[in-house]
């Protein structure tokens, strides 16, 4: 395990925030894998991804408790993807979001980090909601959204992609 601001942990996963030396290879390799990206932003170059991810770490100052924040298989101290709370551009909403590099899809850690990610959320602030987006398209995410209690709420246009948005509202 990378020595870094742990975020939250799993039984099988651990949260933290990236750290640009040791984090930059594997941040490109999953921003710049089309299948990845399919349904999330287009891939970016190396050069990109290296501002985004400095972007990222430098946005950790201002509100610690929100981020995008690399996601590692505990046993076997690898990264396997990215995990976020992060603010829905343009609007005060937070959405939670995740992506994994290919070889970790179908392992259920998706699901995995959305419960854990909820109950962090909560437990840190005093929102009583959070959202997703999902493509149309993006059943494997509206499947892991349904299952954890996130509910249909609405669908949005952003480009030429159709955004199905989810609400999740923190139990009473």
């Amino acid at each position: 395990m990378i020595n870094s601001h742990i975020i939250f942990e799993t039984d099988r996963l651990l949260v933290r925030q990236y750290i640009f030396e040791t984090d930059a290879e594997n941040f490109f390799l999953l921003n710049s894998d089309e299948e990845v990206m399919r349904y999330i932003r287009a891939t970016k170059s190396k050069e990109e991804c290296d501002a985004f991810l400095k972007q990222i770490i430098e946005s950790y100052k201002i509100n610690p408790l929100i981020g995008r924040w690399a996601a590692e298989e505990k046993a076997k101290e690898k990264f396997v993807g990215s995990f976020a709370i992060i603010p829905i551009e343009g609007t005060e909403d937070i959405q939670l979001g995740y992506a994994f590099l290919k070889d970790n899809w179908g392992k259920g850690f998706a699901s995995e980090l959305t419960k854990a990610g909820l109950d962090y959320y909560f437990t840190n602030t005093q929102a009583d909601h959070i959202y997703a987006i999902a493509e149309l398209g993006n059943t494997a995410s509206h499947k892991v959204l349904f299952k954890n209690g996130f509910v249909h709420h609405g669908v949005k246009r952003e480009g030429d992609k159709e955004l199905t948005q989810f609400i999740y509202k923190k139990p009473v």
